[in-house]
């Protein structure tokens, strides 16, 4: 396994992580807690260290089962991930419920501390200035206990708003979505973390599945190496030099071995000649959509970013039916929804791509 420094600490952290939100839903269900720990074990043998859970994963029992992995695993050598934000704690946002939410955490993790713990899913900055308003103080004083070791964030901003929190000085690091689909637009909150000392886990990296379900359309990230599609994207975003961990979601010991094969020999590059050398590269460049998110100002409610991912399937498979797959599927939005779109143009004009949002609503709205 390949490690990396975690910011400016002193951890070593493997440049994958396992993400404990693909435990196998069918025996999740069934109860089989044991066998989805199982592969968590399996990725401490082979060198993973780092494992990243929250609430509400796997039908709210991620925590559960990665602490029953945890507990087959020498606590000292391993470092585990949980969140909590206003979702989480109700409404009453005290230090009372922050506190249950913590210690139910510790309790079904069966640890004495998390080592990272996330102010988690920060949308805008706007979400971010009232987390830190009434949350802040009690991640302090969790900290301060001895309950956490380290206060980081999640975040879905771009590159130019996570700046803005990562100048807060508040966080040893923070969690986001990076892959090769949206790394333009992401990769200027990643320099600005890793410049000021701060860790770079990353989320995400293949797509949401579209890289690996377009493997014609990926092709480019594999060039000359022996890897598979998904390896390869897996690769790409490990081989930052800015980025600490990549994680993977794993359902198997072979999901493991693929993502512990993706950095072996791993060489590490700066974010900008990575930038370079993929420039006008591969259709994700093109027209895909790479869901920045700027364009989710709609005055009368679409969910913009996300039929603009479902339109992606179209574009990639040339079939309706994918598109509508995911939107029904993934998404769980409806076409004729789109067809609310008032042709404003609000969205076209916030576009980082500029791409035709107006025409994909109504083409979508059609395939009702």
């Amino acid at each position: 396994m390949y490690y990396k420094q975690y910011g400016d600490t002193d951890m070593k952290v493997s440049a994958i992580g396992f993400g404990a939100m693909r435990y196998d839903d069918d025996d999740i269900l069934a109860g089989e807690y044991q066998k989805c720990a199982d592969v968590a074990v399996y990725a401490y043998e082979k060198g993973i260290n780092y494992f990243d859970t929250a609430p509400y994963y796997c039908h709210d029992k991620s925590e559960m089962v990665t602490g029953l992995a945890l507990s087959q695993m020498k606590r000292s050598d391993v470092y585990v991930t949980s969140k909590t934000n206003f979702g989480t704690i109700g409404n009453e946002r005290t230090s009372a419920a922050f506190r249950q939410r913590l210690e139910t955490s510790l309790e079904r993790l069966k640890t004495d501390y998390i080592d990272f713990y996330h102010m988690w899913c920060m949308l805008d900055i706007e979400a971010w200035e009232e987390h830190m308003e009434a949350l802040y103080r009690f991640f302090e004083d969790a900290k301060r206990e001895g309950l956490i070791r380290n206060i980081v964030f999640s975040s879905h901003m771009q590159g130019s708003d996570v700046e803005k929190v990562v100048e807060s000085n508040k966080f040893k690091g923070m969690l986001l979505g990076y892959n090769a689909l949206n790394y333009q637009f992401r990769q200027s909150g990643i320099e600005s973390a890793y410049n000021n000392g701060m860790g770079v886990v990353v989320m995400n990296p293949l797509g949401g599945g579209t890289i690996p379900q377009n493997p014609d359309k990926f092709a480019y990230l594999a060039e000359g190496t022996d890897l598979t599609i998904p390896q390869a994207a897996l690769r790409f975003v490990a081989s930052h030099k800015e980025i600490t961990v990549t994680l993977a979601g794993c359902t198997t010991n072979e999901h493991i071995d693929d993502a512990v094969k993706a950095v072996m020999n791993l060489q590490e590059r700066p974010a900008k000649e990575i930038v370079k050398a993929y420039e006008d590269k591969g259709f994700a460049l093109n027209n895909l959509c790479t869901g920045c998110g700027y364009c989710d100002k709609c005055p009368v409610g679409i969910a913009i970013p996300k039929y603009m991912d479902a339109y992606n399937m179209k574009l990639l498979s040339d079939e309706e039916a994918a598109c509508s797959d995911r939107m029904k599927g993934h998404w769980g939005i409806k076409a004729e929804d789109a067809g609310n779109c008032i042709s404003c143009g609000e969205c076209e004009s916030l576009c980082t791509q500029h791409l035709p949002i107006m025409e994909r609503l109504e083409a979508i709205a059609k395939m009702a």
